[in-house]
């Protein structure tokens, strides 16, 4: 019997599910997912499904494979590598688990230089932003997925903005590992603490509409208003493994697969799956599957899966592009303790506090009578120090300290990417600058 077949009936099925993510020291990766927008060359507009399907012809030559729902091609794979769709043309790359930034790095250039291509024999545009700063939300492209059909119709019922966030906004996630409960638990809080210093350091979206939006990152703000998103008090607790599944059971269903088919669950909830009170699928019992596809509807800030996921970084351009994700395995896997010891004197309504500020102010919002331009210093220096002493080098003998560059370079100009952003607009009236140059 495979894996996924396995039947998900209690919450220490869902437990174990976690425990069995737990990985040895000597076994511990790191995973990127990043999203950008495509436009067309002359019109700026975003570019449809059509145009889409043209760029995935153009990338099959490097070898992905079409992965299809009815009859559209929906993905690519390659490897243990996937490019997706967003639900408003939105293209994503689901990166593979590598053991160094080096080789995340690496895959993310290859990727994106693959893209370029496409766009270039295309007439098209890439643009690393994290919000849409031309179309209107009526006129977003839309990407012919089941599961987004549902969602559109549903996620603005519990969040204002929810439309926005799937629509009109691209980011940077990074995929880590963890050890054991206790080990996830630290990496979690750590994660969930710094939330407010993820989207000040690395804003880039204060342009909606063609107009400044008054925010450094509108994206995170979207977020902040988003159906099953946020970052929950609970996560800055003490947070483990069983607390997690009782959020998990305890979260209404988007929607549930039968057949290939993604049905709409009608506020059903994981624990009336587990219970087999879901009549559209005949009160079956779900699999580890839909376990997996219940997990990927929590959009909350930091999440778990069977490894933590940091969703709270705005997308950027090939030159800081592998900053964030160094950031964070710095911290995480070199010097996870140290850091913890420098939130733990954070209170936590503080922090929720920041949260809801930092958006609109960005590297001056304050946690603990610092500002997070500050707290960013302490935390970039024991980043590099957990780097250094990972000490995993490249062809030319350069640890992977070497990625935190961008992040250094905000912090000590005090000039985040939405700074630059904003400081061009003002002075250009125009949006042409932020388009990707060709790498």
């Amino acid at each position: 019997m495979k894996k996924s077949s396995n039947k998900i009936i209690s919450k220490s099925d869902i437990i174990n599910y976690f425990q069995s993510g737990c990985k040895k020291i000597d076994q511990l990766n790191i995973g990127v997912e990043h999203e950008k927008f495509i436009f067309q060359n002359k019109t700026n507009q975003r570019v449809n499904f059509q145009t889409i399907s043209k760029v995935f012809g153009y990338l099959v030559k490097f070898g992905w494979k079409p992965i299809k729902e009815a009859n559209n091609i929906i993905a690519l794979s390659r490897n243990e590598q996937k490019i997706t769709l967003e639900p408003g043309n939105q293209i994503e790359l689901s990166g593979k688990k590598y053991s160094s930034i080096h080789l995340t790095c690496n895959e993310s250039y290859n990727f994106l230089n693959e893209l370029s291509l496409a766009c270039k024999s295309l007439k098209l545009k890439m643009m690393s932003i994290s919000y849409d700063p031309i179309s209107k939300l009526k006129d977003a492209p839309k990407t012919p997925k089941q599961r987004y059909e549902i969602m559109t119709k549903d996620m603005p019922k519990n969040g204002k903005l929810s439309l926005e966030m799937m629509y009109q906004t691209c980011g940077t996630q990074i995929n880590l590992d963890y050890t054991s409960e206790k080990d996830f638990f630290k990496k979690f809080k750590l994660s969930s603490y710094l939330v407010p210093l993820s989207i000040a350091i690395f804003a880039n979206s204060p342009i909606k509409e063609n107009k400044l939006n008054g925010y450094f990152s509108y994206r995170a703000k979207v977020w902040q208003h988003t159906s099953r998103g946020g970052l929950p008090k609970k996560f800055l607790e003490e947070m483990n493994f069983e607390k997690y599944a009782n959020m998990v059971i305890n979260t209404p269903l988007l929607f549930v697969l039968k057949n290939s088919q993604h049905l709409h669950a009608k506020n059903k909830t994981f624990k009336d799956f587990m219970e087999g009170n879901v009549d559209i699928l005949k009160n079956r019992k779900p699999t580890t599957e839909d376990l997996q596809n219940h997990l990927s509807t929590i959009f909350t800030e930091v999440r778990l899966k069977q490894y933590i996921e940091i969703r709270s970084l705005d997308t950027c351009e090939w030159d800081c592009h592998c900053s964030g994700p160094a950031f964070y395995l710095g911290l995480l896997y070199g010097s996870l303790n140290e850091a913890l010891d420098v939130v733990k004197k954070w209170e936590i309504n503080e922090v929720l506090n920041a949260y809801a500020e930092c958006p609109k102010t960005g590297l001056n919002t304050t946690i603990n009578n610092k500002t997070l331009l500050e707290w960013g210093k302490i935390f970039l220096g024991l980043s590099k120090a957990g780097l250094e002493k990972r000490s995993i080098k490249n062809t030319n003998g350069k640890d992977e300290s070497i990625f935190l560059r961008s992040i250094q370079y905000i912090l000590e100009n005090n000039k985040t990417k939405a700074d630059i952003v904003i400081e061009k607009f003002n002075k250009n009236k125009s949006l042409s600058f932020m388009y990707d140059k060709t790498h």
